[in-house]
């Protein structure tokens, strides 16, 4: 079995869309799950831990703030150890840094020491567990790729829905710094979902190749005579220090339009995005709801949201939605605000449960393609190097989120206004990625144009996506199981850019 997913030396090296990948994606499931899920978990500590510190509300959310943040924010740091060692190392250091943060986290005698223990470093951890998951779908997986990110990213609802009734259970049973060290203990399974992630041999060396054509031929012979990534450290040794970082974070992408596009509109979105969660427990216990109860709320957010995103993955990867992806994308957000809009008509406990499993469909739908957007509009050559630079980026407005929706609750005594910002800025957010990907389709379809015009004149290459479609080209003609998707995934990019 050790064998079953490598390339035979007759075969062509692409993505094997099944095999180890499924055990691959298994691993990834746990650890996204672990990744999102575990911040927002933690919320149900919030009110003792407030309690016993004797702090308010914005300055307990902080830790959930720091630990996205910190998660979001070393994306870079994580997508560069990822291009240096791959995927595997990664994410077993990660487990073991959670584990450790955890722990120490048990025995903190001040809030300060919570946002350096929970927040730095089992955030940080946990970044090292996100970013290697998420690109190693996408070396496994090419034709059923969106369905593959909808499974894996399911792992932060079937986790969220473990994890809220075990933490309320745990605390019961253990007050906060018993739970504190047996979650530590728990997060270190991170390290054996790391472990099922082997390398992809030829395949990594490929996705990981340099944008520039020169460099990139250059490295393709190399991969081919001896079929490893170990030819990539040598050829480093004369490249000067920025040119190396340039190939780890590829920072060209700045020029990339579509790259831009999803970037504002996901800085804008965060806002707005992780606050509703972190305060929907505190919210039903304000109204009066019984812990348990408060407790359910997630779970049911999270069964929801179980199946909304790999039901969005289906539907993301049919012949229909997939070329008009981004619109879809666009719409869960700006439906994702609607709900927070409404959520302050929800007084009964009946309403909070109708405004938890909209809100999960909608959070499913977003998550589910958070990532699948941003392959399709940069390709998987440049797709580390994009996560990497998209989550530095949204580091900080999901560092801002919830404790701006801490001191507005703190302020108004009043938990609708929170509700309201974070609506009001999704449904911007939405509403601009809509108008600016329909602007971009017609500007790409106008660009394929030109550039069928010029074709007998190779000068006038002049997009940004020139290098993604012969890099999409190149690594789709290898080689005989991959002829049908060929064809299919030309056509795929015609309808893309409306030719």
């Amino acid at each position: 079995p050790a064998m079953s997913a490598r390339a035979e030396p007759g075969r062509a090296p692409g993505p094997p869309d099944g095999g180890w990948g499924w055990v691959v994606l298994f691993g990834a499931f746990v650890s996204i799950g672990f990744a999102y899920a575990f911040p927002k978990g933690l919320a149900i500590f919030f009110k003792e831990i407030q309690d016993f510190f004797g702090t308010s509300y914005s300055e307990i959310a902080w830790v959930s703030s720091i630990t996205l943040a910190t998660t979001y924010g070393a994306g870079p740091i994580s997508s560069i150890l990822v291009n240096r060692y791959g995927s595997r190392p990664v994410v077993m250091f990660g487990g073991l840094l959670c584990g450790v943060g955890m722990i120490s986290a048990a025995f903190c005698t001040s809030i300060l020491q919570l946002y350096i223990c929970v927040g730095f470093i089992t955030g940080f951890g946990l970044a090292l567990n996100l970013q290697p998951s998420v690109i190693i779908i996408g070396k496994y997986f090419l034709k059923r790729r969106p369905l593959a990110n909808g499974l894996a990213m399911a792992g932060s609802p079937v986790m969220l829905c473990t994890l809220a009734p075990l933490n309320q259970f745990l605390f019961e049973n253990f007050g906060w710094r018993g739970s504190f060290l047996i979650l530590g203990a728990i997060l270190l399974n991170c390290c054996v979902a790391g472990a099922l992630f082997r390398p992809i041999g030829a395949r990594t060396a490929l996705v990981k190749t340099p944008v520039t054509e020169e460099e990139k031929d250059a490295l393709k012979g190399k991969i081919t005579e001896d079929g490893s990534m170990e030819s990539k450290p040598e050829e480093e040794g004369g490249k000067d220090c920025f040119e190396k970082v340039n190939q780890y974070l590829d920072f060209s992408l700045f020029k990339h339009r579509g790259f831009l596009i999803y970037l504002i509109g996901n800085v804008l979105m965060f806002l707005g995005f992780f606050a509703p969660i972190v305060f929907l427990a505190p919210y039903a216990k304000h109204t009066g709801i019984d812990e348990y109860s408060a407790a359910f709320l997630l779970s049911v957010l999270a069964v929801v949201d179980m199946v909304a995103r790999p039901a969005t993955g289906i539907i993301a990867n049919s012949r229909w939605v997939r070329p008009r992806i981004q619109y879809f994308f666009s719409f869960a957000i700006a439906f994702n605000g609607a709900c927070h809009l409404l959520c302050p008509l929800a007084s009964s406990y009946t309403g909070l449960i109708v405004y938890s499993s909209f809100f999960g469909l909608a959070f499913g739908m977003v998550c589910a393609m958070l990532f699948e957007t941003l392959m399709d509009l940069v390709g998987a050559a440049r797709f580390t190097s994009a996560v990497g630079l998209v989550t530095i980026a949204e580091c900080c407005t999901i560092l801002l989120g919830p404790p701006i929706g801490g001191i507005l609750i703190d302020t108004f005594g009043d938990y609708k206004y929170m509700f309201i910002k974070c609506g009001a800025v999704m449904v911007l957010a939405g509403t601009f990625l809509f108008i600016m990907n329909y602007y971009n389709y017609r500007m790409l379809a106008k660009e394929e144009k030109e550039r069928k015009k010029k074709e007998e004149d190779p000068k006038s290459v002049r997009t940004e996506d020139g290098g993604k479609k012969t890099w999409n080209k190149d690594s789709t003609q290898d080689g005989p199981e991959l002829e049908p998707l060929r064809e299919k995934g030309e056509g795929v990019k015609k309808e893309i850019n409306g030719t």
